[in-house]
């Protein structure tokens, strides 16, 4: 089952993705996050945060788990995953730090890596809650066009579009890595329920291409439509094309 809402703007459409996972915390407070860095969910994190400093939210039980992080970038490094986390919401609320996963940029076996998080995931008991966003190719984590939808956590080539994408976070396109490691499409599929949030024109085509396409390891987003429960949360300009293909939006 999909539900698609439709929000005039960016910051409506973060108070709507907010409010459906502190939903989801208030119901069950010790519940398994997977979460999602980018420019698409500061916004959410941030309310998120104005929730707990008004006294709304408590995540002193949940437990996260983040997508992905790039191999050979440490906690501290500036454009690590792990950094992003902390300065953008884990040091803002009162979370257990020992609740928090981040994969291992740093570690020296990539494969016993992946293998140690998806048995994190597992001693979890799953991800209750998978927030995404999602790629200007598809890719959902590091996900890439092409890979296999039955692959778990995994060691990936970054494709030269998101090296691209990326640049813009670092001082040159050589200082981008160019391998990360992510939660695969059989970890994200393997959540109860996923929430997608997407923002801006340039996310109009490939949002329509994904849930209104073929399902295809091209697309790799498009294997959302086989999940029995996603929530799709974008505002107007990104989900302008997906409109046209006459798919039911609500608001």
């Amino acid at each position: 089952m999909m539900r698609i809402y439709e929000l005039p703007d960016y910051d409506s459409m973060s108070r709507r993705a907010a409010n459906i996972i502190s939903a989801h915390v208030l119901l069950r407070p010790s519940c398994t996050l997977g979460l999602a860095t980018g420019s698409t969910p500061l916004g959410i994190y941030r309310q998120l945060i104005r929730q707990y400093e008004a006294g709304d939210l408590s995540l002193e039980e949940t437990r996260c788990v983040n997508l992905d992080e790039y191999l050979g970038l440490g906690p501290t490094h500036p454009q690590s995953y792990r950094y992003f986390m902390q300065k953008n919401f884990f040091d803002h609320i009162n979370i257990n730090p020992e609740n928090t996963h981040v994969p291992d940029g740093l570690c020296p076996d990539a494969d016993a890596e992946c293998a140690r998080y998806n048995q994190v995931i597992k001693s979890l008991g799953g991800v209750d809650l998978q927030l995404l966003g999602l790629g200007h190719n598809g890719h959902i984590g590091f996900n890439e066009p092409g890979r296999s939808f039955e692959l778990g956590t995994h060691l990936v080539d970054l494709s030269e579009s998101t090296i691209n994408a990326n640049t813009r976070f670092f001082k040159s396109s050589a200082q981008v890595p160019h391998q990360a490691l992510t939660m695969g499409i059989k970890n994200i599929m393997e959540a109860k329920q996923i929430l997608v949030v997407v923002s801006g024109a340039d996310k109009a085509d490939i949002v329509r291409r994904a849930f209104a396409g073929p399902v295809s390891p091209d697309v790799p987003c498009s294997i959302l439509q086989m999940h029995r429960d996603v929530i799709l949360v974008g505002d107007t300009a990104a989900l302008s094309e997906l409109r046209k293909a006459n798919v039911s939006i609500g608001s």
